[in-house]
């Protein structure tokens, strides 16, 4: 009898702790939070309001806004240990989201929607999903009166999806005290990989591509359109992309990448274990890896690609432009810096009258050398993390192998690899390998996904700080 009050009470606080972090993530849905016309700072303001009420002294719930950008606000907050001399721990994540247009979904891409078991809504995946769980955890330890054997730091930060006011770089640059930890676990990155949903890896994010944006652009004295001309700048910006398209970058493993397919290939498909074993063998085969390149998720994580993901040209339907302009979105290898790329880029299209220049994310000013920075150097997960992942997941993915992997995006861990302090990509709501839907339309995640991520980051959580 004590057995089943016990487990009635478990159920009952798992349940509790599910739907506080859907009411989170609902709220979280219907505040806009995009570069365009959202406000992070409202969001951080509400995230706050939550934390407040769960019993965190104002003293320890900050929203922080860099001067004049009243929008773009970040929440910082802290569960205290009780005199521990241990360095804290960092969960962060990020609070904004990408562009969405009402007309391009079948829901409204701002109202957090439940149909056929699955959760719609901007930002579901990426990342507001992860950022209702990590508040459900903070509030529900809190609750729980749980005192941690080190301060545990939440960050929510503003502009990791692109604008000019990063959150992430400038905390760290201007609170570095509010986020100095030994460890950063980022929940935007890592995973848990399903097919058809059964679960086929639980990946530790140890390493991540470089993010680079480049302008393609063609002017032309243009003219009347009754007089087409070979000189067209569209043709030429098109002819140009083109030869991009038809000469992606060459197949590149690292130590990262070749542990994680060998990691992963006794629980894919028996096809795409075979094209798994082909490619790592030392000279595999020009049939081979084209077999393999052709799956979205392994060409992102053996190739820097660039893809154009947004066009400009013309002033009039009755004229030839004179101006062409595409952008063109890189996510480079280690290694690799976005120098090397431009340089590559520019061989590529073979026309000097195609001019290929850097955006710089920072100042959204386009110029004409990329900087040589490379991507973060990938570290090796710490044991207590990696142990804690593994007792944590066989309870819910029991047989998934736990695997280190590469992001193909990047992060805000840039910020906190460069401030010194290791960072590993930890977020665990699972998803089917071909629903991959951030950035997308229709973004969604499975909502009995959600409700599982919200029990094992709890779980999770409480198996990291006591050492298991």
């Amino acid at each position: 009898m004590l057995r089943i009050l016990v487990l009635g009470l478990y159920l009952f606080v798992t349940s509790a702790s599910a739907q506080v972090a859907r009411e989170i993530l609902t709220e979280l849905i219907a505040i806009n939070t995009t570069d365009s016309g959202g406000n992070n700072t409202t969001a951080a303001e509400a995230m706050a309001k939550r934390l407040l009420a769960a019993g965190y002294p104002q003293a320890d719930v900050q929203v922080l806004v860099p001067p004049g950008r009243p929008t773009k606000g970040n929440l910082v907050a802290r569960l205290r240990a009780k005199d521990s001399q241990l360095r804290p721990f960092l969960f962060f994540s990020h609070l904004d989201v990408v562009e969405a247009r009402r007309e391009d979904w079948t829901t409204n891409p701002f109202e957090l929607v439940e149909k056929d078991g699955y959760l719609y809504g901007r930002g579901t995946q990426d990342v507001k999903g992860l950022d209702a769980v990590l508040m459900a955890t903070f509030i529900r330890l809190k609750q729980e009166g749980y005192v941690p054997p080190r301060d545990m730091i939440l960050a929510l930060t503003s502009d990791e999806e692109g604008g000019t006011a990063n959150g992430a770089d400038w905390l760290l640059k201007n609170h570095r005290t509010l986020l100095d930890a030994e460890i950063a676990l980022n929940a935007d990155m890592g995973g848990v990989s399903t097919e058809k949903g059964k679960a086929t890896s639980i990946e530790v994010t140890a390493a991540e591509k470089l993010y680079a944006d480049f302008q393609f652009m063609v002017t032309n004295p243009g003219g009347h359109s009754s007089r087409p001309t070979p000189e067209n700048a569209i043709y030429r910006l098109a002819h140009g992309l083109e030869k991009l398209e038809n000469a992606p970058f060459p197949f590149e493993l690292n130590p990262v990448t070749r542990a994680f397919f060998e990691s992963v290939a006794g629980s894919e498909t028996a096809a795409r274990k075979a094209q798994i074993e082909a490619v790592l063998k030392p000279a595999p085969a020009q049939a081979a890896l084209a077999a393999f390149s052709a799956d979205p998720r392994f060409n992102g994580l053996t190739h820097t690609t660039c893809v154009a993901t947004r066009l400009d040209a013309g002033h009039a339907n009755n004229a030839l432009p004179q101006r062409a302009i595409a952008v063109v979105n890189c996510r480079i290898l280690p290694g690799h810096s976005a120098a090397e790329v431009q340089a590559e880029l520019i061989r590529k299209a073979g026309d000097p009258q195609v001019s290929i220049s850097y955006i710089d994310g920072k100042t959204a000013s386009v110029v004409e050398k990329a900087p040589e920075e490379k991507a973060i150097t990938p570290v090796t997960p710490r044991k207590d993390v990696m142990n804690a992942i593994r007792r944590t997941g066989d309870s819910f993915w029991p047989g998934a192998p736990v695997v280190v992997d590469m992001a193909t995006g990047a992060s805000d861990s840039k910020y906190t690899a460069a401030a010194g302090i290791p960072s590993y990509g930890i977020g665990m709501i699972a998803i089917d390998h071909d629903d991959v839907r951030a950035h997308g339309r229709d973004e969604r995640i499975r909502a009995a996904s959600f409700n599982e991520a919200v029990e094992f980051n709890y779980r999770f959580v409480k198996a990291l700080l006591a050492g298991q």
